[in-house]
């Protein structure tokens, strides 16, 4: 009974000893506490896989009132919000490139006088496919609800006796939809591309993340701080290396995503060179940023998984961008991953450019700059 009474004390001291511990560790206990929650309350209400109120551009060559009860219907649906009316196809195309929209409504010229007629004109709709869980269901809703409005646009169907025979009427127009860029609809050519970017979220923010606290923990940031070299110096020293290695995964996976999964590369290869590594130095800058902030290895870790996981459900890899709630988007505007994603699927699948993504590569250099502001400011040039 003594040894069971005297290791159950020690066991008691132990447990004392620990939570003691993580009380001194103000950081790590309030990131037990508070993130949980926050991320609950977050990813709860942001993430929709039915996504609704999609972008979408109409160009309406025919000004009718048909046009007018064509597009009070799709906003009806739910599934589209219009907001944009382009003037050319030109201009419609960009968007859809640039991912501003996702569907561009395109009606004929003289749409309702063929109706009329009886002459069954085309209604386009072409979808950017390059995520086909945004699409799909809403491409379907559309062809249902427009087709609707047209027949009772015709044939007054809301007045119409029951049973009349109206209801079966053959459809007054042809109906068309165009899916761009993925138009099978292959889940790979959606996530593969994405997975460069996730990757290289992961373990760009890990490698630096460690780095300053390193240092410390193995007592060799003394050397450093005695050395007549500046704290930006130090930081460019540390990513150098690193930008190599992200280059060096970026053209592995690229290549494995070519090759076995048998992803184009429609665009410019040149231009993802070249955004790829403005994409590996901002998320480099911000584990450098958590390095400074974090006083030792395991909260730097911690950190960078916190950073991380927002990345990868918000940005758009794993549910639609589009369907989220619009603060959920702001949010999701202020992580690197949410741009990049735009970027290389932009390039791979669509054949984007500089101009296409502009906005994009804007979002993602200030971000970077911030990032590299913060953690110049932030590193100690003192030990504390």
């Amino acid at each position: 009974m003594n040894g069971v009474a005297g290791s159950l004390r020690r066991i008691g001291a132990m447990i004392r000893k620990e939570f003691i511990q993580l009380m001194r560790d103000r950081v790590s206990f309030a990131a037990m506490v508070s993130i949980p929650l926050l991320q609950l309350i977050l990813f709860g209400y942001a993430i929709n896989t039915t996504p609704r109120h999609l972008p979408t551009a109409v160009l309406a060559y025919d000004q009718s009132s048909l046009t007018r009860s064509i597009l009070a219907a799709i906003e009806n649906t739910k599934y589209f919000s219009i907001t944009h009316h382009p003037v050319n196809e030109a201009e419609a195309e960009h968007l859809l490139r640039s991912g501003q929209v996702l569907f561009v409504v395109e009606i004929p010229a003289g749409f309702e006088r063929a109706v009329r007629r009886g002459e069954s004109p085309s209604l386009l709709v072409s979808a950017d496919a390059t995520d086909p869980v945004a699409s799909t269901s809403a491409l379907a809703a559309l062809g249902q609800l427009v087709e609707t409005s047209v027949r009772r646009e015709r044939f007054n169907l809301d007045d119409a006796p029951e049973g009349s025979g109206l209801e079966k009427t053959p459809s007054p127009f042809e109906f068309r939809t165009h899916p761009r860029y993925n138009p099978a609809a292959v889940t790979q050519l959606n996530i593969v591309p994405g997975l460069l970017g996730t990757i290289l979220t992961m373990t760009m923010l890990i490698f630096t993340a460690l780095s300053v606290t390193r240092e410390i923990e193995r007592g060799t940031m003394e050397t450093l701080l005695a050395m007549p070299i500046r704290p930006v110096e130090i930081m460019v020293g540390k990513i150098a290396p690193y930008v190599m290695v992200g280059a060096l995964q970026a053209a592995m996976i690229l290549g494995a995503a070519v090759l076995l999964f048998d992803v184009p590369v429609v665009g410019n290869l040149a231009l993802l060179t070249v955004l790829t590594g403005l994409f590996i130095l901002t998320n480099l800058s911000i584990g450098y940023t958590f390095s400074t902030l974090a006083q030792n290895q395991l909260q730097a870790v911690q950190m960078t998984f916190m950073y991380f996981l927002p990345n990868i459900l918000l940005s758009g890899f794993m549910f639609p961008f589009a369907g989220m709630p619009t603060w959920a988007q702001w949010v999701a505007e202020t992580l690197p991953l949410t741009h990049y994603l735009r970027m290389v699927r932009g390039i791979l699948l669509k054949g984007a450019t500089s101009a296409d993504l502009a906005q994009n590569i804007l979002g993602l250099s200030v971000i970077m700059l911030v990032a590299m502001v913060i953690a110049v400011k932030r590193f100690r040039q003192t030990l504390d």
